[in-house]
């Protein structure tokens, strides 16, 4: 049990991870003929510069800045196959390649990579042990995408499945909810734990995005994992609206009901209004939001335990304020910087909750709730 005297936040961050360079590659996933070359939409500046305004805000001094070493090979074999990790190896000795699907990779990023990943071990970990209230990770690579044996939009190795798996290898934690909000699809985590009863994973995301073939309403999960998966595929617009709304009538119920020992949230910021890859609508405010209301059900569920770690998110210049947001509400901080778009996106059209994404949320409440359903979360 945590310490009623810890209330502090941790924030792990490290260079290193800033170092990882996918290649000139612009939004796509690899060069091409007439493709000219910029730099690549999962680029350091947006994390670089949401360390910065931590500095100049004076948000990092009420933080508590570790910088862990980076995962050994014995962690990520917890979830990454050999072959894989072998040939994540080979390719960094060549200095180029892909983890097999949009996950390019020069010399370093590796190493990168496996630092990004010790930062989400440590942040679990600290959480776990009672070390922390809460805690921050500043992850780069990415990694929601990853699988057991392949890397898959942007991510090399899935720092957030290597993290939980450690935690509960070493019996710090049984029950693990895992809510993404990233805009695209936490494939990762589904894959992971998709037959684990112990493991509730929610992904609310804009559908049809990344990846294609995965993210449905349908996928529940399978064996005694059966109900422990849950996806929110929301249509492309949704804003703060319809945001709120599945927050308040799905996932933090959901949450809730499932009684975790720790939450985990895979914190991407693509689904903000300025961003390249998403066509969602939400500002800073409501990142901040949806960390108070999921912030208040870990207090109420798991003594505060709360883990936050960076995902996408690619607009260099938006994404600062996001994630001081999210971090100044996990840390309860009265410190807030000045977010010079916050109103403006929020009185945009379609920002009230739609009819039509009323109707399908609706409709997914009903199917979860209906007496006689074998399939929800316990």
């Amino acid at each position: 049990m945590t310490s009623p005297g810890i209330q502090r936040t941790g924030f792990f961050w490290h260079e290193r991870c800033f170092w990882h360079d996918p290649g000139a590659i612009g939004v796509f996933s690899s060069p091409g003929e007439y493709l000219q070359p910029q730099p690549a939409s999962e680029s350091p500046e947006s994390k670089r510069r949401l360390k910065n305004l931590l500095e100049v805000s004076g948000l990092i001094d009420a933080l508590e800045v570790r910088k862990p070493p980076a995962a050994d090979n014995e962690a990520l074999a917890r979830f990454h196959t050999p072959r894989y990790l072998e040939a994540l190896e080979a390719g960094s000795q060549v200095g180029i390649g892909d983890g097999g699907d949009c996950a390019p990779f020069t010399a370093g990023s590796l190493a990168a990579a496996k630092q990004s990943a010790g930062l989400a071990i440590a942040a679990v970990d600290a959480v776990a042990r009672g070390e922390l209230r809460s805690a921050y990770a500043l992850c780069r690579p990415p990694g929601h995408h990853a699988e057991a044996d392949l890397g898959r939009g942007f991510c090399l190795l899935g720092n957030i499945p290597v993290a939980v798996m450690h935690a509960r290898a070493l019996g710090l934690v049984r029950r693990v909810a895992i809510l993404d909000w990233d805009v695209h699809h936490g494939n990762g985590q589904q894959a992971a734990f998709y037959d684990d009863p112990d493991v509730f994973t929610v992904s609310v995301h804009q559908a049809g995005n990344y990846p294609l073939e995965t993210g449905n309403f349908e996928e529940r999960g399978e064996g005694e994992g059966r109900g422990a998966n849950l996806n929110l595929p929301l249509p492309p617009g949704c804003g703060i609206g319809a945001y709120r709304y599945a927050m308040s009538e799905l996932i933090l119920p959901a949450l809730e009901a499932f009684e975790p020992d720790l939450i985990v949230v895979a914190c991407g910021y693509d689904a903000c209004a300025k961003d390249p890859l998403g066509k969602m609508l939400l500002n800073s405010a409501a990142f901040g939001e949806m960390t108070r209301q999921v912030k208040a059900v870990a207090e109420r569920c798991c003594d505060g335990r709360l883990v936050m770690v960076h995902e996408g998110g690619y607009s260099e210049g938006y994404v600062p304020f996001c994630g001081h947001a999210v971090i100044a509400e996990l840390a309860g901080s009265a410190i807030v910087v000045p977010d010079p778009q916050n109103d403006e996106i929020a009185a945009w059209a379609y920002q009230d909750l739609q009819p039509h994404q009323k109707a399908l949320m609706d409709e997914w409440h009903a199917y979860l709730h209906r007496d006689s359903d074998p399939e929800e979360p316990q």
